[in-house]
């Protein structure tokens, strides 16, 4: 069987958009059905500035042979920073392959539900468990303004972000998102915090 899930191991073709039932694919062009791990992702999101990059390491320790941890940042490079949605796809393909090796992923990075949800690479998850790390405007701007300069944090990309923080906060309930205010909270208690959110959701 092969890592990639959109490939059907009988006969080589790449589905657009898998059908999945339960936990087993099923091929269209040959009618192959094939099992798969399909376990809940976890995704922490919020706005940059609010602490996810510092977090990412004291969750990799703490969940350290039980969940995968990482960054999104990491491929948006190339071709990717042109497509967003084909950016998003490839992430939840790679949490697809790596939740073969029965460890659930958290991908810290920014990302709402409408653009993960309606992708075709969701077919391969149970669920997406989205926590948001949010803060005042006032937090997140003076975090981002003591960014060094490599990160690119001009005035009007960080009030870009603060809109981000705002329409967050306000539509976290109708989007089914948790919110955490890091604005006042230490490092290790906002990991204390998302390591209990993660670990009461694990299979």
């Amino acid at each position: 069987m092969g890592l990639d899930l959109r490939i059907c191991p009988s006969c080589g073709d790449r589905a657009d958009r898998p059908v999945v039932s339960g936990e087993s694919i099923h091929c269209t062009r040959c009618g192959h059905r094939w099992p798969f791990r399909r376990l809940p992702l976890f995704a922490l999101t919020g706005p940059s500035g609010a602490g996810k990059s510092t977090l990412g390491p004291l969750l990799a320790a703490r969940f350290a042979g039980d969940v995968v941890v990482l960054e999104q940042d990491v491929l948006w490079t190339g071709a990717l920073r042109d497509d967003v949605a084909a950016f998003r796809a490839v992430w939840l393909r790679m949490a697809a392959m790596l939740h073969q090796n029965g460890r659930p992923v958290v991908l810290c990075g920014t990302v709402a539900p409408p653009e993960f949800e309606p992708l075709p690479e969701r077919a391969f998850f149970s669920d997406v468990h989205y926590l948001a790390l949010v803060g005042t405007p006032e937090s997140l701007r003076k975090r981002l303004r003591a960014r060094p300069a490599w990160r690119e944090w001009d005035e009007p990309r960080i009030e870009e972000m603060l809109e981000f923080n705002d329409w967050l906060q306000k539509s976290a309930s109708e989007l089914g998102v948790d919110l955490f205010d890091t604005t006042e909270v230490s490092a290790e208690a906002t990991a204390d915090h998302v390591e209990k959110w993660i670990r009461a959701r694990l299979p």
